[in-house]
């Protein structure tokens, strides 16, 4: 595939979360629409990130000079994934609570319920 065929799938996993965040009305369906919006966008910092060529940063006598790979991207996209991985948790754990009261999960009847 060429890298603008990637970068438009990319771009089609991001929006179809995106637009899953604001037409769904289920709480576990937004949960879930927002991680494939981040999963879109881990994929996009990746595909951006990614040059052919590179070599793993391991040094070696032998070698010369030659083109490194930087793990800073590599150690960016592993923190967005735990921090990603945990607010998914916690926004679970809210739902959970928030169906002890409610019994339904639907956000248009859990805002009449509470509207005063």
């Amino acid at each position: 595939m060429s890298m603008s065929t990637l970068e438009a799938c990319v771009f089609a996993v991001i929006f179809i979360g995106f637009f899953g965040i604001i037409f769904k009305k289920n709480l576990i369906m937004k949960i879930l629409a927002m991680d494939v919006m981040s999963t879109g966008v881990i994929a996009y910092y990746i595909l951006v990130a990614a040059r052919g060529g590179i070599f793993a940063p391991i040094v070696d006598a032998d070698q010369g000079a030659i083109a490194y790979a930087d793990p800073v991207p590599q150690a960016v996209i592993l923190t967005a994934i735990v921090i990603g991985f945990s607010i998914q948790a916690l926004m679970l754990v809210g739902v959970m609570k928030l169906s002890r009261d409610n019994p339904t999960l639907e956000t248009s009847e859990i805002e009449k319920s509470h509207t005063p």
